[in-house]
């Protein structure tokens, strides 16, 4: 997977891309930093344009070590307190075990809020990790201490809406972080039944065309149908190296056990599914019908 960026990693290749913008050449965004090599494409929203474009890099916030974006439920009120998407292994406690689950844990994680062109809006807080796991999937939703309206009050930014179907193979999508203030543009290549790494294993995943490279930092970011400009998954791997199921080389695992390798290729886990776990003012409910996400051991 794309590992979280440690703060010594994370100021050397920010500095390095900070000589990017003032014509020193290309960053070496490929050397050595976890999660993956290449080149992100930076694509920045026209501030002139009267309506953002879908996979701008308004609602999208940026972590400590990673992407990541504010998100709302169709069920969604704007009293409610608002909630961020980003990865399982992005958590600011370390990366969950195999089968183990979070489920309301006290959290103040800040997160950088973006404007649409990519500019710092200001700071919004967690009061919990409402829900985040590395099983089946690689997700963690953070509850803020701030409502959906108090953030366009304040920030004049809307959340981005979560998808309530299946993405579809063959989807335009852009991959939008955060952390980097990166576009990637691509497509739904396919989907793999099983994605293994290491001691982890993810349904039913999102692989990308070969144009979403991912690097470390895009880990949690949102992945945005541009046709409907909801968030359809959250970026979380690629297969760096070519090896079998290592970590940061995922495999595709088919349902007759055939283990099939992409060098080079990304994954997101799928979203779709989130907003049948909660219910009225955005409260976690695994028990509500239709809910998939693994629960907690005892449950």
């Amino acid at each position: 997977m794309h590992r979280p960026l440690s703060g010594a990693l994370a100021g050397a290749v920010l500095g390095a891309a900070a000589l990017v913008g003032a014509g020193a050449g290309p960053a070496v965004a490929d050397a050595h930093l976890p999660g993956g090599g290449g080149q992100p494409v930076a694509q920045q929203a026209s501030p002139h344009k009267a309506k953002p474009l879908a996979g701008d890099f308004a609602g999208t916030v940026a972590l400590s070590n990673c992407s990541g974006s504010v998100v709302r439920l169709p069920d969604s009120q704007d009293t409610d307190k608002a909630l961020v998407l980003s990865n399982g292994h992005c958590l600011e406690s370390g990366m969950p075990g195999a089968g183990e689950v979070i489920v309301d844990q006290p959290s103040s994680r800040s997160f950088t809020l973006l404007s649409a062109t990519g500019s710092n809006k200001g700071t919004v807080r967690a009061s919990k990790v409402a829900y985040a796991t590395m099983t089946d999937t690689d997700v963690s939703l953070y509850e803020l201490t701030s409502t959906y309206a108090d953030i366009q009050k304040k920030y004049g930014i809307k959340a981005l809406q979560l998808a309530t179907e299946h993405p579809a193979k063959g989807a335009s999508i852009k991959v939008v972080s955060g952390y980097w203030k990166k576009v990637y543009s691509c497509g739904i290549d396919g989907f793999a039944p099983t994605l293994k790494e290491g001691e982890w294993a993810w349904k039913d995943s999102v692989r990308y065309t070969s144009a979403c490279h991912t690097i470390g930092g895009t880990s949690g970011s949102p992945v945005i149908d541009t046709a409907t400009g909801k968030v359809a998954a959250v970026n979380n791997t690629l297969n760096e190296d070519g090896e079998r199921c290592t970590l940061n080389n995922p495999c595709e695992v088919a349902a007759d056990g055939t283990v099939t390798v992409h060098q080079g290729i990304g994954y997101a886990q799928e979203t779709y599914g989130i907003p049948k776990c909660f219910g009225t003012g955005n409260k976690l409910d695994l028990g509500r019908e239709g809910c998939t996400l693994p629960k907690p051991a005892g449950e």
